[in-house]
C-alpha cells in the first residue's frame, strides 16, 4: 500500500472509531496546522481528539503499523513551528483530555490530564490555598508546557516545567505506555524519563498524564513597576538584584519598543521608556522588605518613580500587559506577522548581550521590541514583519542569528524556553556540537519509524 493508501486506511478506520471526535474538515486541519509562529500552515490529514491514556494508544497503534506521522496538540501557542504537520498525518488534539485527576494537599502535588489549561488548573486550585507557579503568559495547556519545557515570568523563584514535574505517563511510538518518576520529591531510581521527555516537543511520546509540583499562594503579593533612562541602567539593576538574593518572584524587562507597544494595546500610562515590571511574594513584612530593597537599587542606578501596589486589580493589569506583549507588538503594523526568538546568558553577561542586540536592533527596518524574563537571564525580540515581505524574513533571520551566536559566544543557549521545533534546528547543531547525534540516536531508538512529530529539532542529516 502506498503512502496516499495507507493514510486513507487510517482515516476511515479513525473515522469508524471516533466518529464525531475526528475531523477532516479543511478549517480544522488548517487551524491545527499552525501555532503562533511565523511559519507557513502545514495541515495535517485529520485531526482527533482522544479523552484516554488507552485511546491515545489506539492511535498510535494505528498509526505506527501504517508509517503514519502524528503530530500532539494543545492549544496551537508554540513559537518555533512545534505543531506544524510537515509531512502530513494525524494531528492528535489532546483538549478533550482535561481532566484534574487528584489534588493531594498534604503532599502538595496534583494528577492532571494534558489538555488542562494553565489558568484553569489555578482557578481550580484556588480554594486549597495551593498554586502552579509556572506562568509562559500564553493560554496554553500543561501538556504543552511539558513538551516545551516551559517557563515564563515566575520561573526566577520557582523554576521551570523540568523543576516542576514529578512524573509522566507517556505513549510510545509503539503504542506502548510507561510511567516515568513519581510523586516523590526526589529519587535516585535509574534514568531519569521524566527529564527526558520534558521538552522532548512531542518527538520521543505523547504526554497523557502529568503529576506537578504545587506551592502555598504566599500570604502577600505586591507588584512594581520602574523606568530607568538606559537599559544598561535597567539590566544592571537586575543583575545586582539576583546577586545579592532578592527572592524577587518576577523581573520583566521591556524596552521602549515595547513599552511604547503595550501602552497602545492595553491603555497604560507607562513612561516610554526601558521598565522593569517586578513582583514579591512572601509574608506582608518580607513583601515590605524586599520591595524596599529593590527601590534602593534602582534609585542607586538612576531609575524613576518606584511605583507599586499590593492590589489584585493593579497587579492584574499590569502583567495582563506585560502577557499582551506580543499582540501588542503585531499591533503595531497592521497585516504583520511576528518572528519571535528568545536566548539565555549568564546572568553576569545579560548586560553585554541586551546592549549589543539593541545596537543591532537600531538598525533593523521594522519594529523589533526586546522584553524577556531577564531574571534569569533569558530575554526575546519580536521582528514584526510584513506578511508578504521575504526580503523582511531574511533582514529578521539574519539579526536573529547574529543574536544567537552572541549569545552561545557568552556562554548561553539558543533558546531559554521556546524550544528548538521548525526555527531553530541548525541553532542547535551550532550548540550542542557532537550531543545532537546522541539526541539522535535516542530519537531513533525510541521512535525508529520517526513518525512522532516528524521534522521537528533534528535537521534531516542528524537523523541519518
Amino acid at each position: 500500500m502506498d503512502g496516499a493508501g495507507r493514510i486513507e486506511d487510517v482515516i476511515a478506520t479513525l473515522q469508524a472509531e471516533f466518529k464525531e471526535r475526528c475531523s477532516v474538515n479543511a478549517d480544522v486541519r488548517d487551524r491545527h496546522g499552525r501555532g503562533e509562529s511565523w511559519h507557513p500552515v502545514a495541515a495535517p490529514d485529520m485531526v482527533v481528539y482522544p479523552q484516554t491514556t488507552e485511546e491515545v494508544s489506539r492511535i498510535v497503534c494505528l498509526c505506527a503499523d501504517r508509517g503514519t506521522p502524528i503530530i500532539p496538540f494543545g492549544a496551537g501557542t508554540s513559537l518555533e513551528g512545534q505543531v506544524q504537520a510537515v509531512r502530513g498525518g494525524v494531528c492528535i488534539d489532546l483538549s478533550q483530555m482535561n481532566a484534574i485527576v487528584a489534588v493531594n494537599h498534604e503532599d502538595m502535588d496534583c494528577v492532571i490530564q494534558p489538555g488542562v489549561m494553565r489558568a484553569d488548573l489555578n482557578a481550580q486550585l484556588r480554594d486549597t490555598g495551593l498554586f502552579f507557579p509556572i506562568d509562559p503568559g500564553a493560554e496554553c495547556t500543561i501538556g504543552g508546557m511539558v513538551a516545551t519545557r516551559a517557563s515564563g515570568t515566575n520561573a526566577v523563584r520557582y523554576g521551570t516545567m523540568r523543576e516542576n514535574v514529578l512524573g509522566l505517563t507517556v505513549v510510545l511510538a509503539d503504542g506502548s505506555v510507561i510511567k516515568t518518576g513519581g510523586r516523590s520529591r526526589k529519587s535516585a531510581a535509574g534514568y531519569d524519563l521524566t527529564r527526558l521527555m520534558v521538552g522532548s516537543e512531542g518527538t520521543l511520546g505523547i504526554v497523557t498524564e502529568v503529576t506537578l509540583k504545587l506551592h502555598g499562594i504566599p500570604e502577600a503579593t505586591a507588584a512594581a513597576v520602574v523606568n530607568f533612562q538606559s537599559i544598561d541602567q535597567a539590566v544592571e539593576t537586575v543583575i545586582q538584584v539576583i546577586q545579592l538574593g532578592v527572592p524577587v518572584a518576577r523581573i520583566e524587562l521591556m524596552d521602549d519598543v515595547s513599552v511604547d507597544a503595550v501602552n497602545r494595546y492595553s491603555d497604560l500610562g507607562l513612561s516610554v521608556a526601558p521598565t522593569l515590571f517586578l513582583e514579591f511574594h512572601g509574608s506582608i513584612a518580607g513583601v515590605q522588605e524586599q520591595a524596599e530593597m529593590v527601590e534602593a537599587l534602582t534609585s542607586e542606578n538612576g531609575g524613576g518613580a518606584f511605583e507599586w501596589s499590593d492590589k489584585a486589580e493593579d497587579r492584574s493589569k499590569l502583567w495582563q500587559a506585560r502577557h499582551n506583549a506580543y499582540y501588542a507588538g503585531l499591533a503595531l503594523k497592521p497585516d504583520s506577522i511576528g518572528l519571535v526568538t528568545d536566548v539565555c546568558v549568564p546572568i553576569s553577561r545579560l548586560a553585554d548581550c541586551i546592549r549589543e542586540t539593541k545596537a543591532d536592533l537600531s538598525q533593523c527596518s521594522m519594529p523589533a521590541p526586546l522584553l524577556g524574563h531577564v531574571g534569569d537571564g533569558n530575554f526575546h525580540v519580536c521582528f514584526i514583519m510584513d506578511k508578504d515581505a521575504p526580503d523582511q524574513i531574511e533582514e529578521a533571520e539574519g539579526l536573529h542569528q547574529r543574536m544567537v551566536k552572541r549569545a552561545l559566544s557568552m556562554g548561553g543557549t539558543c533558546t531559554g524556553e521556546h524550544g528548538i521545533g521548525l526555527g531553530k534546528q541548525e541553532l542547535l547543531e551550532d550548540e550542542a556540537g557532537a550531543a545532537v547525534s546522541v539526541m539522535a540516536r535516542i530519537k531513533q531508538a525510541l521512535d525508529p519509524d520517526n513518525i512522532l512529530n516528524p521534522g521537528k529539532i533534528f535537521t534531516s542529516d542528524s537523523l541519518t
